[in-house]
Formats: C-alpha cells, structure tokens, sequence
C-alpha cells in the first residue's frame, strides 16, 4: 500500500502551502514532496503524527494505491489502482517499472522508454477508457543523483498525483 495526502496549509504564512506526503510500502518513512521548492524531505513514519497533531496543515485529497508487484526476468512492474479515500473513487491505474540490473537512472532511460512507447502504441489499439499518460519528471531539478532511491519514487508519485488532482477539481 502507497499512501498519498495533499495538505494544505490551514493558515496563510511563509511556509509552502501544498505539498505531498508519501508512506512507502515496507519503509518506516513518511516522505514530504514540495514540488514548487523542488525538495523532498524524508522523516521518520511518526512525523505524519506530528504534523496532524499541530493542525497546521489539512488534508485535501487523501489517496491510497494499492495493487499487485510482479517480477518478469529482469523486470518489477507494480500496477494498482488510485483511490481517493473518503469517497473509494477511483482516480487512475498506476504502473510502475523496475529494470533491476540497472540503478542510473539515465543508462535505464533508454529501455524504458522504448517500452513505455510499445505500451502506449499497444493501448492506443483498444478501445479503452481514459488515456495514457507516460511521466518524466526532471530528478535533478528536486537535486537527485542518478543512482535511483525512493526519493526518484516519490517524485515520479507526486507528478502523476498532481495530474490526478489538477483532472479531478
């Protein structure tokens, strides 16, 4: 299970006013992407208690993903589904892609994206509902190396989940 929150600050100040808080599956981490800083902040799990407890935040679009991790030779793909909490709408299907063998994130570019186009040109055949969307977002921008973390994740979460939020409203 991924664990999404869009906050709002409550009260107008210097501070950001959205951002984006990540609980990863399996990591003791609460992950906070301040997309218009270009920053991403990692705590400890226990800092989403604190911040509900000093109220100076509200949760605006809470979203869970949840799915299914599958591994085909060299490859992790994780596909779920996005739901938006309070109402159990569904907001999107998320795929995920891991080529395992490789960690830069540019030297794995390359095969992922020759297969991101055969997906789409695939989908694009099917009378699906919806549309494709494939998100690249610049890592170095938020000061990411090349070496992929869960930080390049929780980046890449915090693209679609915007496009998501921007589609809904």
């Amino acid at each position: 299970m991924i664990f999404f929150l869009l906050l709002e600050q409550a009260n107008a100040s210097e501070f950001p006013q959205h951002f984006l808080g990540a609980s990863l599956q399996k990591q003791n981490k609460f992950y906070m992407a301040l997309s218009r800083q270009r920053l991403i902040v990692e705590a400890q799990s226990s800092m989403q208690t604190i911040m509900d407890n000093l109220q100076s935040y509200r949760i605006k679009f809470p979203l869970n993903c949840e799915g299914f991790k599958y591994r085909l030779g060299d490859f992790r793909v994780r596909v779920g589904k996005v739901v938006q909490i309070n109402f159990g709408n569904l907001r999107g299907i998320v795929m995920e892609m891991e080529y395992l063998p490789i960690s830069s994130w540019k030297t794995s570019h390359l095969i992922m994206s020759e297969f991101f186009e055969i997906l789409k040109e695939t989908l694009g055949k099917k009378s699906l509902p919806g549309h494709f969307v494939h998100v690249e977002p610049n890592f170095s921008e938020f000061g990411l190396s090349d070496q992929y973390t869960s930080r390049h994740t929780v980046v890449q979460y915090a693209s679609i989940l915007a496009q998501m939020t921007t589609m809904a409203q």
